[in-house]
């Protein structure tokens, strides 16, 4: 490299750097502790970070939170129906199994009831029925019609088919009572049904 055309500060850095770096550290050093000191500077807009969310996004956001709770309350007020609707169910069952179980117990009071000649008795047992079948009405018992009815498979079983001159089908004889609790059957009346003869 020649160097008769270079300036003295100029020739004074060329010799710095031909000389040995363990010579020239300590001569160096303010230059290198500047270099990390600049580097370590952060610059303004790194300090001030992510930029404010705008208006526009904001209301994005509430809006979403809103449809959130919308769909929250929606959710729990299904919950709260299904939950009601199974308490009713379950309800409806045992009441069902209940009533069912008592029947035969109106069965034996009816028996009683036509099988008592004493007349003090009578009058209590048919006061105890009474009470007692008045409570099952108010559950929703009810009987199911059947003599003198047209047979029907919904209401009524047949036991017996006995030659008449009733028309065919019609119930003449009731074996043990139907009942129905609300709408549903929950026991079918056993019945004996004519068989026309003029039919044959």
């Amino acid at each position: 490299m020649d160097t008769s055309r270079s300036s003295p500060d100029q020739l004074s850095y060329i010799n710095l750097c031909r000389e040995p770096l363990n010579s020239n550290f300590l001569t160096l050093k303010p230059i290198i502790n500047l270099i990390q000191v600049d580097n370590s500077v952060t610059p303004m807009h790194k300090k001030r970070g992510k930029r404010g969310k705008t208006k526009k996004e904001l209301e994005a956001e509430l809006k979403e939170k809103e449809e959130d709770i919308l769909r929250l309350r929606a959710d729990f007020e299904n919950y709260r129906k299904q939950l009601n609707r199974e308490k009713e169910e379950f309800a409806k069952i045992a009441n069902e199994k209940l009533i069912t179980q008592l029947l035969d117990v109106v069965d034996n009071f009816e028996r009683a009831i036509s099988t008592i000649n004493d007349k003090e008795t009578m009058k209590g047992i048919k006061m105890v029925y009474r009470q007692f079948y008045k409570i099952l009405e108010e559950n929703g018992l009810k009987k199911i019609e059947a003599l003198g009815k047209k047979f029907d498979p919904y209401y009524h079983e047949v036991l017996m088919r006995e030659e008449s001159d009733k028309e065919d089908g019609t119930i003449i004889e009731e074996f043990q009572t139907g009942y129905m609790l609300k709408e549903k059957v929950i026991r079918h009346s056993k019945v004996k049904v004519a068989k026309n003869i003029k039919d044959e």
